[in-house]
């Protein structure tokens, strides 16, 4: 089932994720709802915040015919054909970035439709993390999926991708951000739903 994808403007979004303890059908449920619903907005990720729901959950899956494979990784010490690791779930996951080089990349976001910034992030991560049974796991990468995966953990703890931009880069996107949040309110407003969460 395709969800809504919350926008700007939504307090949700800068609501951290409750850390998920029960591993049953409605968590498999609302994960496989998060992925049809990415694909059908042809995103890379997507987390709980993102269709309204304060939970420590994120999906991600990267166009794997793209030029952005740049990356590598290990799965909890090997290194799996990219079929078998994605599309990925992440529960309750933790990073640990490696902060000896940050890249600087443009950025998107379903919730920000039609903007773009580029953003400064850590070029590798360890992400330690429960997959949808509750078992532990550990995903060592860097490139671009390293990128996704720090933007949508961001998510997870309300932090959005603007919050990681250059002062005078965000004033200079400050006019669509306000068009993009009365634009929100005034849907929300039709559809009588609280901005508060």
């Amino acid at each position: 089932m395709i969800l809504r994808v919350t926008q700007y403007g939504e307090a949700v979004l800068q609501k951290k994720g409750k850390k998920i303890e029960r591993f049953d059908a409605a968590l498999e449920r609302l994960a496989a709802n998060m992925q049809e619903t990415m694909y059908a907005k042809e995103g890379v990720g997507l987390a709980a915040q993102q269709v309204g729901k304060r939970l420590q959950l994120c999906v991600i899956d990267l166009n794997l015919r793209g030029p952005e494979i740049d990356f590598s990784y290990t799965f909890d010490g090997r290194q799996p054909p990219l079929e078998l690791l994605l599309p990925l779930t992440l529960v309750n996951p933790h990073l640990e970035p490696f902060p000896h080089l940050e890249v600087i990349y443009e950025e998107g976001c379903l919730s920000f439709p039609g903007i773009r910034v580029e953003i400064s992030r850590p070029k590798s991560i360890r992400a330690d993390f429960q997959d949808l049974q509750g078992a532990q796991h550990t995903l060592i990468c860097d490139g671009h999926l390293a990128r996704v995966i720090i933007h949508e953990v961001d998510h997870l703890n309300g932090i959005l991708f603007i919050d990681q931009m250059e002062p005078d880069a965000l004033k200079a996107i400050e006019p669509d951000l306000k068009k993009l949040k009365r634009r929100t309110r005034r849907w929300l407003k039709a559809q009588k739903i609280k901005t508060g969460v």
